[in-house]
């Protein structure tokens, strides 16, 4: 059933036009993702939704009676409610019923047994149904499971609300518009403030809902395992697509490069037909066919060019000199303030070249590891030991490092006046800062534009170790992929914090999982170290088998199901890993291929024939590497879409 419809909606934003054409269409049950740039209106098409505005043109239809949720980005509560009795709130009707129920049922114990009985018990029985069928007897235990599911314990159920932190506010907000359960629940950047536990369970809780989804997010990895359509808002105009987030940038990639192929095809076209006709309008011997041929370039229906929203960021740490090996050791290390221990002994070691990603709970001190290490907090034991030759780059979250009161091109320029303007304004530019953008204050800047400014700023400098904390957040996803190839281009050591599991897929090396008793180093990436936690939940899980009494038939075919379906789990995560990185390597070929053309289209080139040979050569090697790596990705896809369909 169709339950909301956009026709050719459009946002004017002053002069300007921010989008048009805008069609949408969301079913019952849909799983739908927005994605685009920062800017690009997703918000703003939200709240045309949800009713808090209107379009400037088109229209926005919706089935009747149709109850929509919507979270807006960072909205948090404010009550003077316990947490409780706030959720609570959300079945006044359920209590109502409650009400008249004991009401009836006082009546029914008192009065007599006559005709006016057998009314009362009859509407007694039918308003004790319908209080079932709306969940009077499940609400508590769903109040609680929502509750704990979003990390708030029985011992936190009766603070005030207006106690909480502004990230506790925005996931208790969260908490009760799942509890309202709307037809349609549209979530502005759900998995802000939440750890990955937390994360964990609103993707099962989601998948499992019973109404439709409309979601933005940055976060790719919650995307993957939530939605099954996409829309993409870009170039002031929505597209859609069928599949996950991954389906989606593959899919997207394949249309550009289609329509750019039939694009340049019919170019070719057409220059081919005006040379004919400017060669031939004039001969008379051939003037009849010039006239058919321009009559046939005035019919032509011409393609536009295909017009990728590319502005995005571009950058890449670099490295003066090399660090030793030895990088940063930490040995039974013991963080917090003023002597109240946050976490530890914590203990690890990096090496030159490795790059380890901390993941753990929110509030478990990461980001005080990060700190101490650093030497801006006292350790309160144990010690810490960093290499030698080492250049470090911080990124702080928090972004203290920024000065409020300065311009964007003091900011930078300040740091390095031994350069000229043109230079510093250069280097702004390939991180958007453009025009009168340079002038603007620090305290003005947005989260992602402050977010850009610290990465310009570390880009400016020499760094062989770089620490980051949570560098992801406030980066939309197509400035999450550049930082990503930044990262993993630059050939010295890093140590981050980060919650965006597709970042940590594609960047780390290890993984260090964090608790407030100590750290543990899992190789590899998140999928690989959630193998390893699966692995070892059922190594724990088949020793207790062991040691108790003999199972059951049944038993032991569900302990064999689970094995089964955690392989595939693995398997899927392989297969799915070597297709990402075909993927990779197709582009770092179609790159060399690129540059190669590129080489001998100059003129000294062109008219060399030595060098023309030669990089002819170094062509057909990369058109061989392309091609080979196209049948592997081939075969690896259908492996893959096979293994999805089983």
């Amino acid at each position: 059933m169709l339950l909301l419809q956009t026709n050719n909606v459009l946002r004017r934003f002053g002069a300007d036009v921010l989008f048009h054409n805008i069609n949408l269409q969301i079913n019952d049950h849909a799983r739908v993702a927005l994605v685009g740039r920062n800017g690009a209106g997703k918000t703003t098409l939200l709240k045309m939704i949800a009713g808090i505005t209107s379009p400037d043109e088109g229209t926005i239809t919706k089935s009747q009676g149709l109850t929509i949720g919507y979270l807006a980005q960072d909205q948090g509560l404010d009550s003077e409610n316990s947490i409780w009795a706030e959720l609570d709130t959300v079945f006044t009707k359920l209590h109502q019923q409650e009400s008249q129920l004991r009401e009836m049922e006082t009546q029914m114990a008192d009065g007599p047994h006559d005709d006016s009985y057998d009314r009362l018990m009859k509407k007694y029985d039918q308003l004790q149904t319908l209080y079932k069928k709306e969940g009077g007897f499940s609400y508590a235990s769903r109040m609680r499971g929502v509750l704990q599911g979003f990390g708030f314990d029985e011992s936190m159920w009766q603070l005030s609300v207006n106690s909480l932190s502004g990230g506790q506010k925005t996931k208790l907000a969260l908490a009760k518009i799942l509890l309202q359960q709307p037809q349609l629940l549209m979530l502005d950047e759900p998995t802000n403030h939440l750890d990955m536990n937390v994360l964990s369970w609103l993707e099962d809780y989601l998948r499992g809902y019973d109404g439709a989804l409309l979601i933005v997010t940055h976060d790719r990895y919650f995307l993957d395992r939530v939605v099954n359509e996409v829309y993409d808002l870009a170039n002031g105009t929505l597209t859609h697509y069928t599949g996950n987030y991954s389906a989606f940038v593959t899919e997207k990639t394949h249309r550009l490069q289609t329509a750019m192929k039939h694009y340049e095809q019919q170019q070719k076209k057409i220059a081919k037909l005006e040379d004919y006709v400017n060669r031939n309008l004039v001969r008379a011997s051939t003037t009849k066919q010039a006239q058919a041929r321009r009559r046939q370039l005035e019919k032509m229906d011409r393609l536009e060019k295909p017009v990728n929203d590319d502005q995005s960021i571009h950058f890449q740490f670099h490295q003066d000199h090399a660090s030793g090996n030895e990088v940063l050791d930490v040995d039974q290390l013991k963080i917090g303030y003023n002597e109240h221990v946050l976490a530890g002994p914590l203990s690890f070691a990096e090496r030159k070249g490795q790059r380890f990603g901390i993941i753990g709970p929110n509030g478990i001190g990461k980001s005080t590891l990060l700190k101490t290490i650093l030497h801006q907090l006292p350790a309160i034991s144990g010690t810490i030991r960093l290499g030698a030759n080492l250049d470090i780059g911080y990124y702080d979250q928090e972004q203290q490092q920024l000065h409020p009161e300065k311009n964007v091109l003091n900011e930078v320029w300040d740091d390095h006046p031994e350069i000229n303007e043109s230079q510093i304004r250069s280097l702004l530019g390939s991180f958007l800062f453009v025009g009168d953008d340079v002038y603007k204050q620090v305290s003005e800047l947005s989260g992602g534009q402050k977010a850009r400014l610290e990465l310009t700023k570390l880009s400016f400098k020499p760094i062989n170790f770089l620490i980051l904390d949570e560098p992801t957040n406030h980066l939309d996803i197509d400035s999450r992929e550049v930082l990503e190839t930044a990262i993993n281009d630059f050939p010295g050591t890093v140590l981050f914090i980060s919650h965006d599991r597709y970042f940590l897929n594609k960047v780390a090396t290890d993984i260090l999982a964090m608790t407030a008793t100590g750290i543990t180093r899992y190789p590899g990436n998140y999928d690989d170290y959630v193998a390893a936690k699966e692995k070892q939940a059922q190594a724990a899980a088949d020793k207790t088998s062991n040691d108790s009494a003999p199972v059951s038939k049944t038993a032991s075919t569900g302990q064999k199901d689970y094995r089964a379906s955690k392989q595939k789990q693995r398997d899927r995560r392989k297969l799915q890993r070597a297709v990402d990185d075909l993927e990779k390597q197709m582009d770092e070929w179609q790159q060399k291929h690129d540059e190669i053309e590129k080489q001998m289209s100059v003129p000294d080139v062109a008219t060399d024939i030595a060098k023309l040979s030669d990089l002819q050569k170094d062509l057909d090697n990369s058109q061989q590497h392309l091609d080979d790596l196209e049948e592997q990705w081939t075969t690896a896809a259908e492996k893959l879409e096979d293994f999805d369909q089983q």
